[in-house]
């Protein structure tokens, strides 16, 4: 995947495509014109006049700006895989310089993901509850399901008749016997209890059978990366299917300028929607429920140990569970871009002095060709330097 993004075109070097394209004609014409008046306007001999022309042909060689920006993407990219930051197109290292606001899923994200059983409550008997939801929670992959089916693993498991899971809801199941089950958020009861403010609940034919309540940590580097990004000026927003209490006890935690709650998939979809129409956002995710609106974000940015649908719609993964590497994707997106552009610059000004100097007669084409070369050599050496720089 980093061979393929190395060998792809940002929108920079499509640019520098474009100038390229119009400045081989130009630089052709200027060696004509430097010919003609070379011989005719100041009687320089036929030989020294063609000579002047070839070295205005072999010193302003675009290869420098053709150099500029793959180079720099070349670096960029390297460093990004060696450091646990995978991008998985060219166009996703440089669109981090636009970005101004991030936008984090909670569970699996700014949490650890590892979830254990921490209080439950039931009211049919404790063994014949957990086997009711080990039955349905093992047709879920979700992080708080996973916890469940680990601790309450049983072999007397219920064999359903149809099962299937809503995503942002619960699993919805249906035994021989024409009985309704359901395991999910507090989305699955309506308004049929006062205290609804639990992880999961389990309900028979819509009669609530108990309920199971997890514990799960904050990141340790979650609080850094948000004061980092706080001291950037990027805005910070949580963007949580959760319940309103809990997404506002971790809001208030990490210093997150806004959440978001008790959001559904299609509802993140439309709040990345209208947030990247907004500004340019990034989105960070690790579920099922994130994957739509992490390839709708400007950048979609996913976690190594996430769902494969979630990484596969992601531009950038941060490998080894890595959110404390979102502060250098950012910061080596940035510096990839400055480093293109002073690599263009260097070529432009390049050019603008030597076509001159060669128009004049200072430059044999040997000395022409040499030094169009040293001009390749400074834009490897400000490439290189993107390796080993602060970029964060």
């Amino acid at each position: 995947m980093v061979k393929q993004a190395q060998g792809e075109k940002p929108p920079m070097q499509k640019l520098a495509d474009k100038i390229s394209a119009i400045f081989v004609p130009v630089v052709i014409g200027i060696a004509i014109f430097t010919f003609l008046i070379n011989h005719f306007a100041f009687d320089v001999n036929l030989n020294n006049s063609v000579m002047r022309a070839i070295a205005v042909l072999v010193i302003s060689c675009p290869c420098a700006m053709g150099l500029a920006t793959p180079a720099a993407i070349a670096v960029g990219l390297g460093r990004g895989a060696k450091n646990g930051i995978l991008y998985k197109n060219a166009s996703a290292l440089e669109t981090f310089k636009d970005i101004k606001q991030v936008v984090f899923d909670k569970t699996g994200t700014l949490t650890t993901g590892h979830f254990t059983v921490s209080d439950f409550e039931q009211s049919i008997g404790e063994v014949e509850f957990k086997r009711i939801a080990y039955s349905l929670e093992k047709f879920s992959n979700h992080p708080i399901a996973t916890a469940i089916v680990t601790q309450w693993k049983t072999n007397d498991i219920i064999h359903w008749k149809k099962i299937e899971e809503i995503k942002g809801l619960g699993i919805n199941a249906e035994d021989k016997e024409g009985n309704i089950y359901k395991a999910g958020s507090f989305k699955i009861l309506g308004n049929t209890i006062a205290n609804n403010n639990h992880n999961i609940f389990i309900t028979k034919n819509d009669t609530l059978l108990g309920w199971i309540d997890v514990a799960d940590e904050i990141r340790q580097e979650a609080k850094t990366v948000m004061s980092w990004l706080k001291a950037k000026g990027i805005k910070t927003i949580l963007l949580s299917g959760d319940r309103t209490e809990k997404c506002a006890a971790v809001s208030n935690e990490l210093n997150i300028d806004e959440f978001i709650a008790e959001q559904t998939p299609e509802q993140k979809l439309l709040t990345i929607s209208e947030l990247s129409a907004q500004t340019p956002t990034a989105m960070i995710g690790d579920g099922i429920n994130d994957a739509p609106a992490l390839a709708k974000a400007t950048l979609g940015i996913s976690l190594s140990g996430a769902t494969q649908i979630a990484m596969q719609s992601a531009d950038v993964i941060l490998l080894h569970h890595g959110l404390k590497n979102l502060p250098q994707a950012l910061g080596l997106g940035k510096h990839t871009y400055i480093t293109i552009k002073q690599n263009l610059f260097w070529a432009f000004l390049y050019n603008i002095i030597a076509i001159p100097v060669a128009a004049l007669g200072f430059l044999t084409p040997t000395f022409g060709a040499l030094t169009m070369a040293m001009s390749d050599i400074v834009l490897a050496i400000n490439s290189v330097r993107l390796f080993v720089k602060k970029v964060y």
